[in-house]
């Protein structure tokens, strides 16, 4: 990395600390701390939640599947935005009317018991362990190609940052990091498009054209089926994707940062156009990529891909464009983690320490102290589980994360707010029978076995032939639910109503608005 490079990255990293250290003069409650005292506008919270989930997986990684599978690629993206209608029309206004700070705050408004609560919280922490793995391996692959260090220095590095970010600013200061890197990573990405789109004369079909007679696959490239051969595989994975945001920990509590529920769903409506517009600008990403990179190039600089959108930075804007959008994939990690992490200790210092453990009766010094360390607990777990992690495949461990949500986490949540017959069985029931099963099958999938070294973690044939079991778990989980529902206790109808009633108004959670 040049000069310019290496500022790139210490002014970001600087920024980003000042912001900090703002933000952890008005640290001074749990609900600072967890929601940032519910103080987000509709906007700041929006864009905040696009910085949440536009993770490094989504900037590296479906530029490179773009750039090396075509349309293919872009179910990526596909896949992600429509997630959020999910979250705007069944999930956000109700969850922010029932919770306080977490996912378990929200399912023991009907079924206030400690097994459903500790429940939750164990959900929430394997899925965010599965997605910060993945996050720090990427950053640790990441740095070490552009800067030259080593991968476990470059892993504790980010890990020491995301620490600094939530330990001392909370949620508050996570929430301008992602507010700055989601600003920074759409001037890159608009940056990068505009350039590829003038290359072609800003004609689209003629870039079409041009990568379909370039990329080697001709026709095919601009086809499915080029990566995904298997359409019931492909279909799992667009399940996986599309209802796991529903339910991921670090997406979730974003809602919890606004005083009410209409703006919370403000916050969605920014959210869903900036990632709709990102995504649809991951197509010139890749496609440029392809066409003035090339796909023996991109492989080179790394074998998944993940270097395509740099790549193509250096290659149209030389070595300073390329260190501003290498800068802001360092960003990017760091705010998505320290996200994360908050999750992760807010399910533990909140939920099982503060409500199961110590049965609520905790001060709030008390609860302060317990997020914090529980803070530091997430933090150097992941750092030590994402160093033995290195030769662990990421997309695997993200997909994961999705599978468990969609399967363990969403559909408690909609029972929770729709089903009458819901009860305490059905919940512990969906939770469990989802997260076992997804956890169960991937351990049988082809990403775990292989029959040749080196393609998976072990050798050996697969029993299950699906990548991601989301086709499967997701059902069983609602399904698991049903049933459970139906030979357990019978619902408490009053209950029902109540949650029915603040769900969709509000009441006893904040003040009337004018919807």
């Amino acid at each position: 990395m040049s000069v310019i490079g290496i500022s790139f990255f210490v002014a970001i990293v600087g920024l980003t600390l000042f912001v900090t250290y703002l933000a952890s003069k008005k640290n001074n409650s749990a609900a600072d701390f967890y929601t940032a005292g519910g103080g987000l506008t509709g906007w700041q919270n929006g864009i905040a939640i696009a910085g949440d989930y536009l993770s490094a997986a989504s900037f590296l990684g479906i530029a490179g599947a773009i750039a090396l599978f075509g349309f293919d690629g872009f179910f990526y993206s596909l896949g992600y935005l429509v997630a959020y209608l999910v979250v705007l029309y069944i999930v956000a206004e109700p969850l922010r009317n029932l919770g306080k700070f977490t996912l378990a705050d929200m399912i023991t408004a009907r079924f206030n018991q400690k097994k459903i609560r500790a429940t939750a919280a164990v959900s929430s922490i394997v899925i965010v362990l599965f997605y910060m793995i993945a996050q720090l391996v990427g950053a640790g692959a990441l740095i070490q190609l552009l800067l030259g260090i080593d991968y476990k220095y470059a892993v504790i590095l980010v890990g020491i940052m995301m620490t600094i970010y939530v330990l001392w600013g909370g949620m508050g200061a996570t929430s301008w990091v992602q507010i700055i890197k989601a600003v920074l990573l759409m001037i890159g990405t608009v940056i990068i498009s505009v350039l590829v789109l003038a290359k072609f004369n800003f004609n689209i079909l003629e870039m079409f054209a041009t990568v379909s007679e370039t990329n080697g696959n001709g026709g095919a490239y601009l086809q499915a089926g080029l990566k995904y051969t298997n359409g019931i595989d492909t279909m799992s994975m667009m399940i996986a994707l599309v209802l796991g945001t529903a339910g991921l920990p670090h997406i979730l509590m974003r809602f919890f940062t606004v005083k009410d529920a209409k703006t919370a769903r403000s916050s969605i409506n920014w959210a869903t156009w900036i990632v709709g517009l990102f995504y649809i600008l991951t197509i010139f990403l890749g496609f440029g990529a392809a066409a003035f990179v090339g796909s023996e190039k991109i492989l080179a600089a790394n074998p998944a891909g993940n270097m395509a959108a740099p790549l193509l930075a250096q290659a149209l804007g030389g070595d300073i464009l390329m260190s501003f959008i290498s800068a802001v994939a360092f960003a990017t990690i760091l705010a998505v983690v320290a996200g994360l992490v908050l999750s992760g200790a807010s399910a533990f210092a909140h939920d099982i320490y503060g409500q199961v453990i110590k049965k609520g009766n905790i001060t709030e010094k008390q609860q302060m102290v317990a997020a914090r360390w529980a803070s530091v607990g997430v933090s150097v777990f992941s750092i030590i589980l994402a160093l033995f992690s290195q030769t662990l495949n990421v997309a695997f461990l993200v997909s994961l994360a999705f599978c468990i949500a969609a399967s363990a986490n969403l559909p408690v949540i909609i029972y929770t707010i729709y089903y009458k017959k819901f009860n305490t069985t059905g919940a512990m029931s969906a939770m469990l029978f989802g997260l076992i099963s997804a956890l169960v099958l991937v351990a049988m999938s082809p990403n775990v076995w292989a029959p040749e070294a080196g393609k998976a973690i072990f050798v050996g044939d697969p029993l299950f032939p699906l990548t991601n079991p989301a086709i499967i778990s997701v059902p069983l989980g609602f399904l698991a639910g049903w049933i459970g529902s139906m030979i357990g206790e019978k619902a408490n109808a009053r209950k029902y109503a109540e949650v029915k009633v603040n769900a969709t108004t509000g009441l006893n959670v904040s003040d009337s608005v004018d919807h």
